[in-house]
């Protein structure tokens, strides 16, 4: 795992240079069609799919002009990485999908999960016409989608106290209304983004409840996920996903960490649902030769049939035959082998 280094936030790029995002963007999630695909053995094998295979979960901080530590990424590095996607066939699903097995995307494509930590203003702003900036995450994501219809314009922000750097209550209420309007996730990263591992088993309770009532007020029913701050766990490991301070309680159904490599899929029996590693995206140099995008996305590039390609039937779940005794008994009843 990674160590992470704290944040100091920068001012945000106004990027006006930049296309603005569509008049009207659309949500991720279209209508269902009057007859949904059903995968047979021989749909999944002509489209050679494996609902057992790996997922990329790609950790992002920053999105700034120029790089003031290891772990910002540029606009232009994150319009490049988002293109290699779409190209590749990923299509994004939210943390919160993941961990819920509800991975609905197209026959022969990939899930792949765009994670954002700190909510930071570059992750994402409005312009003067409601509409997300230019050169934002949010901004670069529907970008890409406007190119490629299938790149599902979607991510997960987790966000602490000042979400997207706002202050004002009302504010940080409208963008969690935009965000959450058009499919996007926020949730949990804790209060005051601190190392869990140095505090008591009532201070990360605490941290972490006292986000989730923030979380609430501005319009966030209940995070379902969280990402541990630093990648740092607790030491009693529990503390990260079930806990209760001051009357308040939480309980998330999946836990995150920094960055290592594509976790397994949701449907294996080996799913880490309290330590999902994730990639830093960046480039092949020093500490991130085994450990960022660049390296996974070749290695998955060159072994495709290790990463996790959908048979396009969300209600069920699609492996080689050889592949079958890694499923959890949970799927048993909708698994197709070929």
């Amino acid at each position: 795992m990674i160590g992470l280094v704290a944040l100091v936030l920068l001012p945000r790029s106004s990027g006006e240079e930049r296309a603005q995002a569509p008049a009207h963007p659309r949500t991720p999630s279209p209508k269902p069609s009057a007859a949904p695909l059903r995968a047979t053995a021989e749909s999944a094998r002509k489209v050679k799919a494996n609902e057992a295979g790996l997922v990329p979960v790609i950790m992002y901080h920053r999105i700034v002009p120029k790089r003031r530590a290891s772990i910002d990424r540029t606009p232009d590095q994150l319009r490049k990485e988002l293109e290699r996607l779409a190209k590749g066939g990923y299509v994004p699903i939210t943390a919160a999908e993941l961990v819920a097995r509800k991975i609905d995307i197209p026959a022969g494509t990939h899930p792949v999960v765009l994670t954002f930590d700190d909510g930071h203003p570059s992750h994402f702003a409005m312009d003067q016409n409601g509409m997300p900036k230019n050169d934002t995450a949010v901004g670069v994501i529907y970008e890409i989608a406007a190119k490629y219809p299938n790149f599902r314009p979607t991510a997960t922000f987790w966000v602490n106290r000042d979400p997207f750097g706002l202050r004002d209550r009302e504010r940080q209420r409208q963008a969690v209304k935009w965000l959450l309007d058009h499919g996007f996730e926020v949730a949990n990263h804790t209060y005051a983004h601190p190392d869990l591992r140095r505090l008591s088993n009532s201070k990360v309770s605490e941290q972490i409840v006292r986000q989730e009532r923030l979380l609430k007020k501005i319009g966030v029913p209940g995070s379902t996920t969280m990402a541990l701050p630093y990648g740092s766990r607790p030491r009693k490991l529990s503390r990260a996903h079930d806990g209760k301070w001051d009357g308040g309680e939480y309980h998330f159904d999946g836990v995150f960490l920094a960055g290592a490599e594509p976790v397994v899929s949701p449907y294996a029996k080996s799913f880490p649902r309290f330590a999902i590693p994730r990639i830093q995206s960046n480039g092949k140099q020093g500490e991130c030769r085994r450990w960022c995008t660049t390296y996974w996305l070749d290695w998955l590039d060159k072994h495709p049939r290790e990463r996790y390609t959908s048979d396009g039937d969300p209600a069920r779940v699609s492996v080689p035959r050889k592949l079958r005794a890694t499923l959890s008994p949970a799927r048993a009843k909708s698994v197709i082998t070929y």
